[in-house]
């Protein structure tokens, strides 16, 4: 197979015609891999054996006439998926050598649903970094340019939906980790309401915060992934028991009259001017669609920064409690007593970023402290919720804009000594993990040095269908997703 490698919804025409098998399309994306990811960095772990083995397996069972929604399709997992008898790292140290001996909820649905797991992507750190440079394997490389972040954490699997290393990726979102990669490399990616995926044998860095979505080339193959991957989990007590609907089928509504609500303080200062341009434009192509553009405010948005690095810290620090040398892991060599045996366990397998995050967390649930951080901070989370629900239930809004990220992707290592420089390039996605919403991440342009820009769309809770149609509707009538990188070996 010598054609760039398809979108979803393409390669399961294709795969349904018999125009290519499985294994031919699984063939071409490792060659894509072997090529280059030495490059991007994008993959911790490659599974080409097994890979190969699932996709003959799926073309006999498409022969036989059970091919399932998502048979025979390659792709990629981020790296905190357990995946039985498949290492599983967390781009850490500490689980540099884990097998887990479970399936996780998403990548069983996903297998079960006739999918090619090709491998496990890179990440930052336990999902702690917003430019996927707290990796022990290393940082990922942008396929725009490759002396660029891709973003965080899920920077591994949108590189290798940007340079066709797969059909189609997962990742999680804590507090943008989907959709600020997604603008950055010009993929789209999706962070279903808290809850709509199972988290079950995800691995936790922030158990309030963190969500499974999809990432891919488009709209429909991000609906086409979230059929499969939503639904409640009796083994996840986070999930939400209600009907999953038809994603896919609701794509094709006209969104004439449709409101779309813009928050004037996403549009205030930090966000670059050409990122501003190109969404201004996004929303002149709505209007020509015939969608109503209203103006709103969402005043607890300058909050959303030190909120969340509170809470997420704090449940950090609880969730990174069990890696302590004894149970599984990392250990230490040759521990003089118990307290040494934790001490040099977690120095040396967490690295810094995760170190920082784990103090910070620590500190703000400490005696004398919980009330004056950790109590507060989860009030003010409860006033951003309601300053988004009041937004749609006052305007009568069907979904809001905003842009995702407030620049495009910066240089490896220009903001590695300065945390909040980095903390805040999640701000204008932090708000909607606080409040559990929906919230999809689309490509609407490119800066002058050729990087792509990002807008994204935020639905009410369990509403992915509304943002999934307005996604859809603003694709059909442009053609920034379709653009790819010129990446070569």
């Amino acid at each position: 197979m010598d054609a760039p490698i398809p979108t979803l919804a393409q390669a399961a025409r294709a795969l349904a015609a018999r125009e290519v098998s499985s294994v031919e399309l699984t063939r071409a994306c490792l060659t894509r891999i072997e090529q280059l990811d030495s490059t991007l960095n994008a993959f911790i772990t490659v599974d080409a054996d097994r890979a190969l083995q699932t996709a003959a397996v799926s073309d006999q069972a498409r022969a036989r006439g059970e091919a399932g929604p998502l048979a025979g399709i390659p792709m990629a997992i981020k790296d905190l998926f357990c995946t039985e008898g498949l290492r599983t790292t967390c781009a850490s140290r500490m689980l540099e050598n884990f097998i887990p001996p479970y399936e996780s909820t998403v990548t069983a649905r996903l297998r079960a649903a006739g999918a090619v797991i090709l491998g496990k992507t890179n990440m930052d750190e336990f999902a702690m970094g917003s430019s996927n440079e707290t990796s022990y394997f290393g940082p990922v490389r942008n396929p725009w340019d490759t002396s660029r972040t891709p973003g965080g954490s899920s920077g591994g699997s949108a590189a290798a939906v940007a340079a066709g290393l797969c059909v189609a990726a997962i990742g999680t979102d804590t507090g943008g980790s989907i959709r600020q990669p997604a603008a950055m490399t010009g993929i789209t990616g999706l962070k279903p309401t808290y809850g709509r995926v199972s988290r079950f044998g995800m691995i936790a860095f922030a158990s309030s915060l963190d969500q499974a979505g999809p990432m891919t080339r488009d709209i429909r193959d991000a609906a086409m992934l979230l059929q499969v991957m939503a639904g409640h989990d009796p083994l996840d007590s986070t999930s939400i028991d209600t009907p999953v609907p038809d994603y896919v089928a609701a794509l094709d509504r006209p969104v004439r009259e449709w409101r779309i609500g813009v928050p004037e303080e996403y549009f205030s200062t930090g966000l670059h001017p050409e990122a501003r341009a190109a969404i201004e434009t996004a929303l002149e192509v709505y209007r020509g669609l015939g969608a109503v553009i209203v103006p709103v405010s969402l005043p607890y948005t300058q909050h959303a920064i030190p909120t969340y690095y509170i809470i997420a810290p704090a449940e950090a620090s609880s969730n990174l409690a069990r890696y302590d040398g004894i149970r599984f892991g990392h250990r230490c060599d040759q521990p003089k007593d118990l307290k040494d045996l934790y001490a040099r366990t977690r120095a040396e397998g967490f690295g810094p970023e995760v170190k920082r995050r784990i103090m910070l967390g620590t500190y703000v649930l400490s005696s004398g402290y919980y009330d004056a951080y950790y109590r507060k901070a989860q009030r003010v989370r409860r006033l951003i919720a309601d300053d988004f629900s009041r937004a749609f239930r006052d305007h009568e809004l069907s979904v809001i804009l905003t842009p995702t990220a407030p620049e495009c992707a910066f240089q490896l290592g220009e903001k590695n000594q300065d945390p909040v420089s980095m903390y805040l390039s999640d701000i204008f996605t932090i708000n909607v993990n606080l409040a559990g919403l929906p919230a999809l991440s689309l490509p609407c342009g490119f800066d002058a040095a050729g990087l792509p820009i990002g807008f994204q769309l935020i639905g009410r809770p369990l509403d992915e269908s509304a943002i999934l149609t307005m996604g859809h509707a603003y694709q059909q009538a442009s053609d920034w997703h379709t653009v790819t990188p010129g990446i070569s070996s």
